[in-house]
């Protein structure tokens, strides 16, 4: 919407305030002329037309922290930090006048975004407006801005500036979900519940060892972010084909100090771009953690299943779960969980098909990645900051985890017996055998175990009464994992969180 004289002067002059939507012009859109009052009889109000958003991540999905990191703006300033960055570089070596380098990192904070986007819009070339904006700024260095670069040497650098950010970002996040889930494995160590495989009732588990499991698997997420951070965030001064040939016999120490004077790592060797192999496992690697949070939630959704009923979602004193069915009270946020991981995961072969460009580049990958970087970014960031909080408002139900660990009336405890009886002699096969059969009777007939048990000889032989009532008791049965738990949330908690 223009709001005020300001904006309807900047439309005026040429600047599409849609451009944030990736649309280029080069001169107002109509999208932007729609936004204008119409012109209109005099006794008629003028309309003012909202510009409507598009896509989800404007109006519904992210955090403003992330979405920071990947707008224009951002993205243009971390262009005008690169140019700085190279000046002083260059500086220091002796290829530009001594003060040039000061005048162009003032013209890095003081050039407007919006004037490299005008610029852009009359010569149809993004790097070259960024120039040409820094040069307005700096009257008497303006002319030694980008020396010896190549475009890709501040477009790639930059990318590396807000990977940076972004795994920053993502690393913090991720420590959080580690420490609510270690703290929910711990609280929980000792609730004994049932475990399942195919969607049948198993051997008894605990839920402690289940956010454990997920804990440890956040745990290898941040071990890979710290492995992938050095590869992912890097810069480099390479030139036109990676000669470094207009940088001179300085071209490899340019690149050293930039990085240096920027944070990033350098590039061990590239040409025209940063080789994207790099990015492609950064990608894959939000991917990996999408699928965590994607398995997590399809667990949290099965186990509030009406008929199963153990945990549930916060839900709020005025939510609403159905247009139509008031009753209901949906794993609406869990659903969100597992539907963005797949978009997330859909980044995958785009990334992948980046790799190959040909020659020494090309520019198959820049249009793809403006959509593809923010995306993965923005959507991991949300995923993590939404299981975070969903997991602080889970409800579990005691009540109904230990209904459910004992409805088979001990069938799911037929292992432990079995165990027992080839302890006391029985061959394993024979007792596996003996169980199977009076689990199968039991099923059918709808009886407790441990009255078919003691209808078969073998059995009585070896067991009584009251040891068969101990050996079907879920919650002795938990081998070691109250243990198990406390082992991997120390660990975790060592590695990660002290």
């Amino acid at each position: 919407m223009v709001k005020d004289g300001r904006d309807r002067a900047a439309l005026k002059n040429g600047y599409c305030k849609r451009r944030s939507l990736g649309y280029k012009h080069k001169s107002v859109c109509g999208l932007c002329i729609s936004s204008l009052a119409r012109p209109k009889a005099p006794s008629t109000p003028s309309i003012i037309l909202p510009l409507m958003s598009i896509h989800p991540i404007e109006f519904r999905y992210g955090t403003k922290e992330m979405k920071d990191i990947w707008e224009e703006d951002f993205r243009l300033r971390c262009l005008f930090r690169v140019e700085a960055a190279l000046s002083q570089a260059e500086e220091e070596l002796g290829m530009i006048p001594k003060g040039a380098a000061a005048e162009i990192a003032a013209a890095a904070e003081a050039t407007l975004p919006e004037r490299a986007k005008q610029i852009e819009d009359e010569i149809g070339h993004d790097m070259m407006a960024t120039v040409l904006a820094m040069a307005e700024c700096a009257p008497k260095f303006g002319e030694w801005i980008h020396l010896g670069a190549t475009s890709n040497d501040i477009l790639d650098t930059a990318t590396g500036l807000q990977i940076k950010a972004s795994m920053d970002v993502l690393q913090s996040k991720l420590k959080s979900l580690l420490a609510l889930l270690v703290d929910l494995a711990m609280k929980n160590k000792d609730l004994v519940c049932a475990g399942r495989t195919h969607g049948q009732i198993a051997v008894p588990t605990t839920y402690g060892l289940r956010f454990a499991i997920w804990a440890s698997e956040i745990g290898r997420h941040i071990e890979r972010l710290l492995q992938i951070l050095p590869r992912a965030a890097v810069g480099k001064m390479s030139g036109a084909v990676g000669t470094q040939a207009a940088y001179g016999q300085n071209g490899m120490e340019i690149q050293r100090l930039v990085m240096l004077h920027l944070g990033l790592h350098e590039v061990d060797v590239s040409n025209q771009v940063v080789q994207r192999d790099r990015h492609a496992e950064m990608i894959c690697w939000m991917a990996l953690v999408s699928s965590t949070l994607d398995k997590i939630f399809v667990e949290m959704r099965s186990l509030q299943r009406t008929e199963i009923a153990e945990v549930e979602e916060g839900f709020g004193k005025k939510q609403v779960g159905s247009s139509t069915m008031p009753h209901k009270r949906n794993p609406i946020k869990s659903e969100q969980i597992c539907g963005l991981s797949r978009i997330v995961r859909a980044q995958i072969l785009p990334a992948f098909e980046n790799i190959p460009l040909w020659d020494e580049r090309d520019l198959t990958n820049s249009s793809c990645e403006r959509v593809v970087f923010p995306e993965a970014f923005i959507f991991t960031d949300h995923l993590i900051t939404l299981a975070t909080r969903t997991l602080s408002r889970l409800r579990l139900r005691p009540e109904n985890i230990e209904r459910n660990l004992t409805m088979l009336h001990g069938l799911n405890m037929a292992e432990n017996v079995m165990v027992e009886l080839a302890k006391k002699g029985v061959g394993r096969q024979q007792a596996h055998e003996i169980m199977r059969r009076s689990s199968m009777t039991a099923f059918e007939q709808k009886r407790e175990l441990a009255e078919v048990l003691l209808e078969n000889e073998t059995v009585r032989s070896q067991l009584s009464a009251a040891e068969i009532e101990a050996l079907l008791d879920p919650h002795r049965y938990i081998g070691t994992a109250v243990a198990q738990v406390e082992r991997v949330c120390e660990k975790l908690q060592k590695l990660y969180l002290a």
